[in-house]
């Protein structure tokens, strides 16, 4: 038993893992000037629900991103960019780490291909304006979860890296 605890141990220091235990232990970093911009999916992609679906992500130049989901509805995550381990990554709120790679003129993000665009959509643009006008209470409200003891979901994250 001990040997095999030890060796799960190793494994994982040796994969590259590390974990975020909460949303505010991600420090912002603001991302270089290529990455800043808005970003969106050009038609049919695997890593959306529906080929008719459209994938937005924003990065502002401090470093705070908006991951925005349409199809039926919208879904929008706040995060923020940070360096990990000489990579750029975006956090969201829920502490879901994903790699920010440029390729080219074009950004690979969470299984998707994103070109840069010169405006969000209307419908990304009224959850940036929400989230910005909901962002004070939102970050009060988790910290108040934090401080009462609740457990958070460790995020691993493998290190990319060959």
């Amino acid at each position: 038993m001990k040997k095999w605890m030890i060796m799960t141990l190793a494994t994982v220091a040796l994969a590259g893992c590390a974990d975020i235990p909460n949303y505010q232990s991600a420090v912002k970093t603001p991302p270089p000037a290529n990455l800043v911009g808005n970003w969106q999916t050009m038609g049919p992609q695997k890593g959306l629900v529906s080929k008719e679906a459209i994938a937005s992500l924003i990065i502002t130049a401090e470093g705070d991103t908006l991951d925005c989901r349409q199809w039926q509805r919208v879904i929008a995550k706040p995060g923020k960019v940070t360096l990990f381990d000489g990579d750029w990554v975006n956090v969201n709120n829920q502490v879901r780490v994903m790699p920010l790679e440029l390729e080219g003129m074009e950004l690979h993000y969470d299984k998707l291909r994103l070109q840069k665009v010169q405006n969000p959509t209307a419908e990304c643009q009224a959850a940036l304006v929400a989230q910005n006008q909901t962002a004070p209470a939102q970050e009060q409200s988790q910290t108040s979860t934090d401080a009462g003891g609740k457990k958070h979901h460790k995020m691993m994250m493998k290190n990319a890296k060959s």
